[in-house]
């Protein structure tokens, strides 16, 4: 079992990220701190001054877990997107990017601007980001349009004989506007931009600091002053922000530690340029525990099942057979290229560092959490036998549930879980096609019987069967699904999640109709009701996708000259009604088959 207090002397005195889990291995709670020792330490002391949240918090944290940062400001970053992720019971405000600063470089514009943005966006542009300080941020931009003499205004074409804005008149902008800018002299200029937003400031600090000396000298401290406070904000800005990198990208850190039977590989992943977190791999070595052989091993199977493989891996050291594993993983990914990198320099040396430094505070409670974990399972799986009354080797837990609107637009889904985590690359999403009107039993029965028969047809995506089946439900649900099995020669056991009054899941039925209560059992009440959640949600977000696109549909079907096709195309390209609506007439035009007329008629029809 994991020793809290025996933990708590091992937390280190850096900042860091730290996350409070339950019995059942669930995050309760995620905080920051500049001293994980020192924050984490004062939950376990004395309740006294413990808000009633806090204390009720305390009461159910099983163990801990955390992450350590270089600086408060990444602590803060991957705070937020941990909070996102997991989003736990005890956190209140979730903090969202538009928290943190960026600096936008309009790239798709002829004459591109340099501006402050909280939300990023692929629009071509480009972003620098996030930063801790807005008034830095505020100062550099300034400080750019003035040695630059930047474009100011948002405007992209400017009519014949406009007269030039005050910016123009005080030499702190070349006058766009005039039509006597070359484009190629101003692009100069913004790569000069790019260079000094991408790190490369040496130059022009040397420049600011001689001209602040310079105006000391001549009395003009104001001047001075003015130039100080820019040198200061371009430094501030020089923080690196490792746990969010720019431009959006995907990859994996993969990190081996622990050595023998303890060996694991970490991996973090990287998803939209936000590090979200790490999950740690048990690995039986059987003695190849050298680090070509583990790591190489992992990458191979770890990404054959996922369908969609990050196009750059990070690993500390190289790999003798890289490219041949590259080539596989190309293979998997259908031809698309995936890199397997040691980085020298940059933000992805920084993000290696940082993740090699954690991994360096894990492997002091590896054993434990990994024993802490098999303990859980273990009670989890003694505990199912004796509800199901027989010992039966348990891994995999399929739950399926039914959603839809007064019988319209109904769906099934079906998520998996192995043991204690969702393995959410096995999720399966059915449209029911048989059933009409609100029949949750029938349609439960589809879904069945379509999942068991692509198995029984050899589709790899269904090819593993379960060990156990949780419906959504109770006894309906229960013998609605064993009489599919019986006829399809299945033997797999099938148990029900009956709902109190306040939809928890409070008892497990069989199909005989005999209950087993769960509200004396915390530990598989959270389980369940935690499996429960997860399809029930499940379930819900495709029903809502695709009524909420039926909808979309049955009102472009109403306009003059869009047919099946050309409402398809709609619909793939945008997301909701109200971006069709709000499009403009060009922006409609982008959707492949809409002329200019049908853009209009759109127009027309939602005005």
């Amino acid at each position: 079992m994991f020793d809290i207090k025996e933990n708590l002397k091992k937390l280190p005195d850096t900042p860091g990220v730290y996350m409070h889990k339950d019995k059942l291995g669930q995050v309760i709670y995620v905080g920051k701190a500049i001293s994980l020792r020192n924050r984490v330490r004062q939950y376990f002391q004395s309740s006294a001054n413990h808000s009633p949240k806090v204390r009720s918090m305390v009461s159910n944290i099983a163990e801990f877990e955390y992450i350590t940062c270089q600086t408060e400001m990444e602590a803060l970053i991957l705070e937020c997107n941990l909070i996102k992720k997991y989003e736990p019971k005890y956190n209140v405000l979730l903090r969202d990017d538009k928290t943190y600063p960026y600096i936008k470089v309009t790239m798709q514009e002829d004459f591109p601007r340099v501006v402050k943005t909280r939300i990023v966006k692929k629009d071509g542009s480009k972003y620098f980001g996030p930063y801790s300080d807005a008034g830095a941020v505020n100062d550099t931009i300034e400080l750019l349009n003035k040695v630059f003499k930047l474009k100011r205004c948002a405007a992209l074409k400017f009519p014949e004989g406009q007269r030039p804005c005050l910016n123009y008149h005080i030499e702190d902008c070349r006058g766009i506007c005039t039509g006597n800018v070359e484009k190629e002299e101003y692009k100069a200029c913004i790569e000069s931009v790019l260079e000094f937003l991408s790190g490369k400031q040496k130059k022009i600090l040397d420049s600011l600091q001689e001209s602040m000396l310079e105006a000391a000298e001549n009395l003009n401290f104001e001047e001075a002053a003015r130039l100080r406070d820019c040198i200061s904000g371009i430094k501030s800005l020089k923080e690196t922000q490792r746990v969010t990198m720019t431009g959006g990208k995907d990859l994996d850190v993969v990190i081996p530690i622990g050595r023998g039977e303890n060996t694991s590989i970490v991996l973090f992943p990287v998803r939209d340029g936000k590090l979200s977190g790490r999950e740690t791999f048990a690995m039986e070595t059987q003695g190849e525990d050298d680090y070509e052989s583990l790591v190489g091993e992992f990458i191979k199977q770890y990404y054959s099942q996922w369908l969609v493989i990050p196009p750059e891996i990070i690993l500390s050291k190289p790999l003798k057979e890289s490219k041949l594993i590259e080539e596989y993983l190309k293979n998997l990914e259908t031809g698309r290229k995936v890199q397997i990198i040691v980085p020298s320099r940059g933000p992805k040396k920084a993000l290696l560092e940082l993740a090699l430094k954690d991994t360096r505070e894990m492997e002091k409670t590896i054993e434990d959490r990994l024993k802490s974990a098999k303990e859980k399972e273990d009670q989890l799986i003694a505990r199912l036998y004796t509800i199901l009354g027989k010992k039966k080797n348990i891994y995999r837990i399929e739950s399926y549930d039914i959603s839809n609107t007064n019988g319209v637009d109904t769906v099934g889904a079906m998520v998996v879980f192995n043991n204690l985590k969702p393995v959410k690359k096995d999720y399966r999403r059915f449209k029911i096609k048989s059933v009409d009107g609100p029949d949750d039993y029938a349609s439960l029965q589809e879904m069945l019987y379509r999942r068991f028969k692509r198995a029984e047809a050899g589709d790899s995506g269904f090819s593993t069967l379960p060990d156990l089946i949780l419906m959504d439900g109770g006894r309906g649900q229960v013998t609605s699904a064993e009489k599919v099995l019986k006829a399809m020669k299945l033997d797999i056991p099938v148990l029900g999640m009956a709902k109190d009054d306040s939809h928890r899941t409070r008892a497990l039925v069989n199909g005989s109709g005999h209950e087993f209560v769960l509200t004396e059992d915390p530990m598989m009440f959270k389980y369940c009701g935690r499996i429960q959640e997860e399809v029930h949600r499940f379930a819900i977000e495709y029903h809502r996708n695709l009524h909420n696109k039926n909808t979309i549909g049955s009102a472009l079907d109403n306009i003059k000259g869009i047919g099946p096709v050309k409402r398809n195309a709609l619909l793939s390209y945008f997301d909701s009604i109200e971006e069709i609506k709000k499009a403009s007439v060009n922006k409609l035009m982008e959707v492949k088959g809409i002329t200019e007329a049908n853009a209009k008629e759109i127009k027309e029809y939602f005005s």
